[in-house]
This record gives C-alpha cells, structure tokens and sequence, in this order.
C-alpha cells in the first residue's frame, strides 16, 4: 500500500495526516515516541502523533471536531476508555464486549470508529497462553475490563477481580466476567491495572493488596504501569526471579495493533519497541 492509499480520509491523502493519544494526564505518554518512530520507518513523512491532554469534562467536544481537524486516529488511555465507546458511532464487537475502547478511527464523514487492542495487545505480551491458568488482575477500569476479557477469551481457568472500591470490581465481574475478591490470593498470573506506581515507587506495595514477599506466590507479573526505570512492582518480582511482563512491552503490542488498523502496514514492532524503552 502505498502513502496515498495509507492515508485514508483525514486531511490530503498521506499529506499532514494526524494521530494522537487522549488522556488526563497524558504528559509522561511515550506513544508519541512510539509512533512517530514507526511511522519514520514506515516512510510515512506526512503523518504525524502528538499528545492530547483533554479533561473528562471536555472529552465528548475534542474527539467531535479530530476528524475535521484532520486526525486519522487516536489511542485513548485513562480516564477516557469507557466514554470513548460510548460516544462511537461503530465499534467492534470486541470493544462492545469489553465495554471500553482504546482506538479511534475518525471516517471522511465525521464518524467515529472504536475499537480495542489493549485485549489483543496484552495477550501478545505475555510470554505464553494464559489458557487453564489462574489470574489476579487489580483494577477495574477500562484496562481492567480489556485484561478480564482477554484472559477468558484465551481460556484462563480462574480471573480474580479485585479493585480498592469492591464495588467496581463486582460490577466489572457481572459485565465482562471473572470474580470480585475482597483479597488476593496465590495464582499463575498476576496483572495490575491500577495506576499506582505511575508516580511514586514507594506507593506501589502501600496501596496495593500484595506485599513484596509474596509475590513469589505468582509465576509471571505484569505490570500495566510503565515509568523510566522499573514501577517498585517490576523491580521487587525481577529481585525474587518471578517472570515480568512491563507496561512497554504491553504498550508497544496494542499500539501495533493500532497503528496497523490507521495505515493498513504491518507495524515494525522492533522500532516502535526500541523508541518506547529509550530514556
């Protein structure tokens, strides 16, 4: 496919053609990095990916006038997920399932496409099938929601669900799948889809309903969160030889995923992987 035909509806084909990721914060994002790496790679000098910091208060208004503005695309991280499925006008059967969506495809007409990649993505990561394994994923929102879906999907025989507002989790449960726990137990996997460990690497095992000794009760730990350095959970699981999945790693495969959805190429995942770990 060549750039003209990669371009799709927003702006001249393959001329000015604009991505982004909507988020609040959004600031400490390295998808711009990611994506604009690729799509040097990718020879596609017209198209560019920038941060978008929109509050909730102002999501709905933002993502209406992208298209216009001509955006081709945009990931979607915490806190929009959810409203960002409420207000396409298609979505994938995945993204309905999951009941969230992390990409935005904006049509010639004004449309807005949703779907989700983080299932897919995260899947991607891990080092091997979750089918008949055990899980604990902490959160509930709209990552928690992607995780849950996926590890059922793939066949995982056990999902706990845990969440600070016990609440969420039991209402992620009835909707996506898996159980509401008030504790944490011993299982294959492990999945934090909080934010805790986003700012401080000692907030990680204070708000957390783990402790760094146990965390040799989980076979592999996958961490969503992803900072310069190791988030104190990556650090603690990789001291006591557990298996580590990092928030990059994850973020590089959803983001593929996207990309390859915007420009119909296939995603030079090794340069997307290499720009998102430079510091």
């Amino acid at each position: 496919m060549s750039e003209r035909e990669a371009g799709g509806g927003a702006g001249a084909p393959g001329v000015g053609v604009r991505l982004g990721v909507l988020g609040w914060p959004v600031a400490h994002s390295r998808s711009p990095e990611m994506h604009n790496a690729a799509l040097a790679a990718l020879g596609l000098s017209g198209w560019r990916y920038q941060r978008l910091p929109v509050p909730p208060e102002l999501f709905d208004e933002t993502v209406r006038a992208l298209g216009p503005a001509g955006f081709r695309g945009a990931n979607v991280t915490v806190p929009h997920k959810v409203a960002a499925l409420a207000l396409a006008r298609e979505a994938t059967a995945r993204a309905r399932a999951i009941g969230a969506a992390n990409t935005l495809t904006f049509g010639p007409d004004g449309g807005v496409a949703a779907d989700n990649t983080d299932a897919p993505g995260f899947l991607a990561a891990l080092p091997e099938s979750p089918r008949g394994r055990t899980a604990v994923v902490l959160g509930a929102g709209g990552s928690a929601r992607a995780v849950v879906w996926a590890l059922l999907q793939a066949g995982a025989a056990d999902v706990a669900v845990w969440n600070r507002t016990g609440g969420r989790a039991q209402g992620l449960a009835a909707e996506v799948g898996g159980r509401a726990v008030a504790e944490v137990g011993p299982a294959d996997l492990l999945v934090n889809c909080t934010s805790v460990g986003v700012r401080e690497l000692a907030e990680t095992f204070k708000s957390l309903p783990v402790t760094a000794d146990a965390l040799s009760e989980y076979q592999c730990i996958i961490d969503l969160v992803y900072r310069r350095g190791d988030t104190a959970l990556v650090h603690a699981a990789r001291s006591r030889g557990v298996a580590v999945v990092d928030g990059l790693e994850v973020l590089v495969r959803q983001g593929a995923l996207s990309l390859e959805g915007w420009t119909g190429r296939a995603a030079p995942i090794e340069a997307m992987r290499a720009a998102a770990r430079q510091t």
